[in-house]
């Protein structure tokens, strides 16, 4: 088993590559290729499922709480990143399987009306799951 010191890299790295699939479906349906969109949206959906079984693995063997040990200008930024993170994560995981089910169910009406605001919150949300890994082990 991998060691709990890599985990939060990995986590980083899988936020990473969730924005990077989130950008490539967003193009392919802009685009017009379908095929392609639910390819990429796949992706980001079980690459954010790995990421999210790793992270609660994570947390209940080491505890809840990361402390932030910064001072100055940085740590308030760190705060607002993270409390701003923090619910638009939860949110993201039910209003990504409700799209996905209403694409599944060919209510294509339904699905863009979820994945309209969804789509951002999401890019977010992995946006500013690397940043905080990276204030936390980076910098």
């Amino acid at each position: 088993m991998m060691s709990l010191e890599y985990i939060p890299a990995l986590n980083a790295a899988l936020n990473a590559a969730a924005m990077c699939l989130l950008l490539l479906g967003w193009v392919a349906i802009k685009s017009g290729n379908s095929q392609r969109h639910k390819m990429f949206m796949v992706g980001a959906l079980s690459v954010s499922a790995v990421f999210m079984a790793f992270y609660l693995y994570y947390h209940f063997n080491v505890g809840a709480v990361t402390r932030y040990e910064r001072t100055g200008i940085i740590r308030p930024v760190y705060f607002f990143i993270l409390f701003s993170h923090i619910p638009l994560a939860g949110l993201v995981v039910p209003f990504s399987l409700a799209a996905v089910w209403f694409a599944w169910k060919q209510q294509f009406g339904r699905h863009v009306g979820i994945t309209r605001w969804l789509w951002p919150v999401w890019m977010y949300v992995s946006i500013t799951g690397v940043l905080i890994y990276m204030m936390l082990h980076v910098f």
